[in-house]
């Protein structure tokens, strides 16, 4: 079993020293380093920690919030470290996934993730709910409106192909063809 640490700071002013001496200090006989935002999903120094990592080893970070800054990316990554057998260590919060405390803390905090992700889907789709019933409508507006679509049909009637008239209307021969169809399978 090899702890191994993963340190990251957000810009290339920051410093890891910090970060990568309480993590020495804690054992970790190799740390990998990332200058990158959390947000960001490309991080070399990560990529090659997870790739290092065998069955029995234990992936340590200074604060949750080194390895990823939202729950669902943390929820998901520490999951998929343990579907490898990787045990997780986060040192200031004290969360060790290799305890059953630690594992009982880490499902908890999927769990409240979980119910965020509830909670958010619940509020759009009563929001879109309400906004329907006041009568807006979501999505993009139309790029060929019905006027457009008269002059469209216009100029089909008088010879043009589709790919002509959308040339003329200024609009895309794809959105032209949508447009035309789901208007006459509407007419049926």
């Amino acid at each position: 079993m090899a702890l191994i640490g993963y340190a990251r700071v957000s810009t290339a002013e920051q410093d890891t020293a910090l970060q990568t001496d309480a993590l020495r200090k804690a054992g970790c006989e190799r740390v990998f380093e990332d200058t990158a935002s959390g947000a960001k999903a490309d991080r070399p120094g990560l990529a090659d920690a997870l790739a290092y990592l065998r069955d029995g080893d234990v992936l340590a970070v200074w604060r949750l919030d080194r390895l990823g800054r939202s729950m669902p990316h943390l929820i998901e990554t520490i999951g998929a470290l343990e579907a490898r057998g990787v045990g997780f260590r986060s040192l200031t919060e004290a969360i060790d996934t290799t305890t059953p405390g630690g594992r009982l803390i880490f499902h908890v905090f999927g769990a409240l993730g979980q119910f965020e992700r509830d909670l958010i889907r619940e509020r759009t789709k009563a929001g879109l709910t309400a906004a329907a019933a006041r009568g807006r409508k979501g999505g993009r507006k139309p790029v060929v409106t019905a006027d457009k679509l008269q002059r469209a049909r216009e100029h089909i009637a008088n010879g043009l192909n589709v790919r002509e008239a959308a040339t003329r209307l200024k609009v895309s021969k794809t959105a032209l063809y949508t447009a035309l169809q789901s208007t006459s399978a509407a007419d049926s």
